[in-house]
C-alpha cells in the first residue's frame, strides 16, 4: 500500500496547482462578484488539456482517471471553486457516460470536441418536482420515426448557459416503473426549440453557470440515445458515483483553504497582547480541521481508485461525498470563527469560502440521500 502520488499523478497535481495560483487566485473573487468565469480561463485550461482529463487518447484526450481528476479538482477548487465545478461536471457528468454508454458514433462526433474544450458539456436531471426523488422525473421523451420528441423542464443545470451539448434525462416509457421507463439522450443546446433560462442568483460558486434548461417539442435523432432505450436511470446513478467523488475533491480544496486562511490569520491577528495561534482554542480548531481534511481526501482517493478498477463504488463515493461535503461546512466555520467579525466581511476570502462550502452538501445527491445510500450497502 502506498500513499504517494505517482510521478504522474505528481506532475499533473502541481499543474493543477500552479494553474490555480498563477490564473485562478486573482480571479476568483472577480469571477464570484461578477458572476461568470473569464474566457481566458477557459482557454487555458484547454491548452492544459484540463477539459480532456478524462477522455481516452484515442478520442483526444488525456487518458487519465478518477484519480488524477480527484487530484486536479482539489486544487481548483481550493482556489476558485465556480472554476472547478465547471470543470468537475464536464468530465464526470458528460464525458464519463458517453464514454461508458454511447455508440462509438457518438462517441467520435462529441469527445473530440469536449476534450480540446470547443464543447463544453451539461447533465440534465432534476427537475422542479423530481430532486432526490430523481426517479419520478416527468420531462418526456417520445418517439417520431427516427427521432425523439422531448418536452419538459430541467433546473439547476450547471454549465447551462456555457455548455453546447447536455446529456438529458427524459421519460420515454410512461407504462414502466418509474426507474424503468427513462432514457439518456444526448441534445446539442443549438437544437431548435431548447430554451436556456436566466442564469441563477446563488448563495456562493457565483461563477459557474446554473440555469434552468426548458425543452419545447425538440427533436433530435434516436441515434442520441445514450444506453439502451429504457436504461437511463442505470447510466445516471453509475455517472452520480464519479459526480460525487467531483464534488468531495471539491469539499477538499475548499477545506483545504479554509485551513490555510485560517492558519495565515491566526498567526497575524494579535489579541491580550500575543497572536491568537498561541491559544490553545484556536490550536484545536485547527487541529480538527487538518484531521478532517486528510481523513476525507483519503475516503475520495479510496474512491476514485475503485472506479478507475472499474469496481463498484456507489458506497465509497457516498461516504466521500457525504464526509468531506461535511468536512468543507465544519472548515469553513471554524475558519470564519477564528477571522472573527472580519470573516463576515468581504475583505477577507473565508467569507466566500464560507457561502461556495454550503452546496456541496446539496448538489449531486444531499447528505440525507448519502446516508440512504451507504445504509443500504451495510444493510446489504
Amino acid at each position: 500500500m502506498d500513499f504517494e502520488l505517482n510521478e504522474e499523478l505528481t506532475l499533473v497535481r502541481d499543474m493543477a496547482r500552479d494553474f490555480a495560483e498563477n490564473e485562478l487566485a486573482a480571479r476568483a473573487t472577480k469571477h464570484d462578484r461578477q458572476s461568470f468565469i473569464d474566457k481566458e480561463v477557459f482557454a487555458k485550461m484547454t491548452e492544459l488539456g484540463l477539459w480532456g482529463l478524462t477522455i481516452p487518447e484515442k478520442y483526444g484526450g488525456a487518458g487519465m482517471g478518477n484519480l488524477a481528476l480527484s487530484v486536479v479538482l482539489e486544487e481548483l477548487n481550493r482556489v476558485c471553486a465556480s472554476t472547478g465545478v465547471t470543470l468537475s461536471v464536464h468530465n464526470s457528468l458528460l464525458g464519463a457516460p458517453i464514454n461508458k454508454f454511447a455508440s462509438e458514433a457518438i462517441k467520435k462526433e462529441w469527445l473530440p470536441r469536449l476534450a480540446t474544450g470547443e464543447v463544453i458539456g451539461a447533465y440534465c436531471l432534476t427537475e422542479p418536482n423530481a430532486g432526490s426523488d430523481a426517479a419520478s422525473l416527468r420531462t418526456s421523451a417520445r418517439v417520431d420515426g427516427d427521432d425523439f420528441v422531448i418536452d419538459g423542464t430541467k433546473i439547476w443545470v450547471t454549465n447551462g448557459g456555457t455548455c453546447g451539448v447536455m446529456l438529458v434525462y427524459a421519460r420515454t416509457d410512461n407504462d414502466a416503473s418509474k426507474a424503468k421507463g427513462i432514457s439518456a439522450i444526448l441534445v446539442p443546446k443549438n437544437t431548435k426549440g431548447v430554451k436556456v433560462g436566466a442564469p441563477e442568483k446563488k448563495c456562493g460558486i457565483r461563477g459557474s453557470s446554473t440555469t434552468e434548461v426548458l425543452f419545447d417539442n425538440v427533436r433530435v435523432p434516436k441515434s442520441n440515445l445514450v444506453g439502451e432505450l429504457n436504461g437511463g436511470f442505470k447510466v445516471a446513478m453509475d455517472t452520480l458515483d464519479g459526480g460525487r467523488i467531483g464534488i468531495a475533491s471539491q469539499s477538499v480544496g475548499i477545506a483545504r483553504a479554509c485551513l490555510e486562511a485560517a492558519t495565515k490569520y491566526s498567526k497575524e491577528r494579535e489579541q491580550f497582547g500575543t497572536p491568537i495561534s498561541n491559544f490553545q482554542a484556536i490550536q484545536w480548531k485547527l487541529a480538527d480541521m487538518s484531521t478532517r481534511i486528510e481523513a476525507s481526501r483519503l475516503l475520495v482517493m479510496k474512491a476514485a481508485w475503485l472506479r478507475d478498477k472499474q469496481e463498484r463504488c456507489t458506497q465509497e463515493s457516498a461516504q466521500a461525498k457525504m464526509f468531506a461535503s461535511q468536512t468543507a461546512n465544519f472548515c469553513a466555520d471554524e475558519a470564519l470563527q477564528i477571522h472573527g467579525g472580519a470573516g463576515y466581511t468581504d475583505h477577507f476570502i473565508v467569507e466566500r469560502l464560507f457561502r461556495d462550502a454550503r452546496i456541496t452538501e446539496i448538489y449531486e445527491g444531499a447528505t440525507d440521500v448519502q446516508r440512504i445510500v451507504i445504509a443500504r450497502g451495510v444493510l446489504a
